[in-house]
């Protein structure tokens, strides 16, 4: 197999890969536990807030100049108010927090350690900037009777848990959209998971 590159784009770096990135989602997202059914034109509109913020972060894995691979982040500050209401709730400084977006690759390309190379870029990089104390990600929770969950699915919880990540259930929010099944969205139950930096 040819060997993945890793590239860390910022700001209007991320604009020439704003579509590739989109389609990326939608293809990985489609699988459990998201079992999103999403539109190119709306990742597109989502991923603008990435690209026209200075210090956001996509750590893109490249396989023939194509993306395969990709996680994000940026200040918690200018992320989705779904993301930092949880915080503001109980009255925390979001101006210290970096959060973490999605971390997406093809099915074809992993078991590579490039998801290991997507936390450590992420958390490099938050450190980097200076006034951030935590970095942060939330995650999807389904019904353990869930029925679309797969023979034998194992969540991440324990590599994040060995990472140094810990589950927050008190940091909760919904996130709108539509899976696969639906005819419309519906709000999905994320939890955050918090490390500090």
């Amino acid at each position: 197999m040819t060997k993945l590159i890793v590239k860390n784009l910022t700001g209007d770096q991320i604009h020439p890969f704003l579509d590739e990135l989109a389609r990326l989602r939608i293809e990985v997202f489609k699988e459990y536990p998201y079992l999103y059914d999403g539109s190119v034109e709306y990742e597109t509109e989502y991923l603008k807030s990435y690209a026209a913020c200075s210090e956001s972060l996509v750590v893109g894995a490249f396989k023939d100049e194509h993306l395969v691979g990709a996680s994000t982040g940026l200040p918690m500050k200018d992320a989705a108010q779904e993301f930092k209401a949880p915080f503001a709730a109980q009255g925390q400084d979001i101006d210290k927090i970096f959060y973490f977006g999605e971390s997406v690759m093809k099915k074809a390309c992993r078991g590579t350690g490039i998801y290991a190379r997507f936390f450590a870029e992420r958390e490099g990089y938050a450190r980097s900037l200076g006034r951030f104390d935590r970095v942060c990600f939330c995650a999807v929770e389904r019904p353990a009777d869930h029925p679309a969950k797969p023979s034998g699915y194992r969540p991440l919880d324990g590599y994040w848990n060995r990472r140094g990540y810990t589950r927050r259930p008190d940091l909760t929010t919904r996130f709108l959209w539509k899976d696969l099944d639906e005819v419309e969205e519906s709000p999905k139950k994320m939890v955050f998971w918090i490390k500090p930096v």
